[in-house]
């Protein structure tokens, strides 16, 4: 007769191998992430960092509670580091600190949308039927159907094209054709549309992109090209937005964060995705990879993250008000 004491011990046995497996991991991972500072197959390790924290938490909850008391100092200890560990990531983005908000009420206002609008939208009409709803001042898109484009245009938008299904949709059309760009410059660059703009007599600038996955080395001369090309503005005036593909606990974000002259606007908004597969909304927001930027002389009224529309990604809403 089989000795049914045997199962619980194996199951308690096993659970407290995947519980030292998954803080070892934690552990582990959390400390390698920090050398992303110079190892950008390192620095992939940060995007993760929420699910690290998860983790830690869950074996730490085991440890304290459930575990055979032969190993809860060890799964305590164990996932108490890891804890540490992967927090030291995500900290610096919760403290950084962000210029004041301006009023409701302040003058000069903005609004802006920011989408990834997805190559396989499963709901056009429904998207851009919200997008004209907003009554934004300007939309900007990447991953843009022709068929999006087309709806906004009849909504009384102007369309300025950018590269590779990146566009700008405004409700004023520019105001003057932008500086040329070398066509060597655009070997390197991310997709990007653009566009400068007047606001109550005082023109600014703003551009949209779309970086590759930081998994693609081709991602780094993206970001020096898209930096270099930042710089040749006003960027007191220019406000910079799109789908980064970095979330802000990644190293290489930060550094845009220093070396761009913008401020960063949003805070760890989780955008994507929208949906786990083509045509299911059944997803939870994982990570913040679309971010807002602009200069001294913007001043944030609100951002927020919009709904599930037909895209993987959530849109981000922001309104900005111009002081100078």
């Amino acid at each position: 007769m089989p000795d049914m004491g045997a199962i619980p011990k194996m199951i308690s046995g096993l659970a407290v191998g995947v519980a030292l497996a998954v803080g070892a991991i934690c552990l582990l991972a959390g400390v390698a992430a920090q050398a992303g500072r110079f190892s950008p197959r390192l620095d992939l390790l940060t995007h993760f960092a929420p699910f690290l924290v998860l983790g830690a938490l869950v074996v730490l909850a085991y440890g304290a509670t459930v575990a055979p008391g032969a190993y809860r100092a060890i799964l305590v200890l164990l996932a108490g580091l890891g804890l540490v560990a992967a927090t030291a990531l995500m900290l610096p983005e919760w403290i950084r600190p962000l210029r004041p908000t301006a009023p409701a009420t302040a003058p000069h206002q903005l609004k802006i949308i920011q989408l990834n609008a997805w190559n396989e939208n499963v709901d056009v009409p429904a998207t851009a039927a919200w997008i004209a709803r907003q009554q934004a001042d300007l939309v900007l898109l990447e991953e843009m159907k022709p068929s999006l484009q087309a709806a906004l245009v009849k909504q009384g938008y102007h369309y300025t094209r950018g590269m590779m299904r990146t566009g700008v949709l405004s409700r004023t059309a520019p105001i003057h054709s932008p500086f040329q760009i070398p066509e060597r410059d655009y070997h390197v660059l991310p997709p990007f549309a653009r566009g400068t703009y007047d606001l109550d007599g005082a023109a600014f600038s703003i551009l949209c992109t779309h970086l590759t996955w930081p998994t693609w080395d081709f991602q780094r001369t993206q970001i020096t090209a898209l930096g270099a090309l930042v710089g040749k503005y006003d960027r007191r005036r220019l406000i910079l937005v799109g789908d980064f593909n970095l979330t802000p606990w990644s190293f290489a974000l930060r550094r845009i964060d220093r070396t761009y002259g913008l401020e960063r606007r949003d805070r760890a908004l989780f955008s994507w995705p929208a949906r786990a597969f083509a045509r299911s909304p059944l997803a939870l927001p994982l990570l913040p990879i679309d971010h807002i930027y602009a200069g001294s002389a913007w001043r944030t009224v609100r951002i927020e993250r919009g709904p599930r529309l037909g895209s993987d990604h959530y849109p981000l809403v922001a309104v900005l008000a111009l002081e100078d």
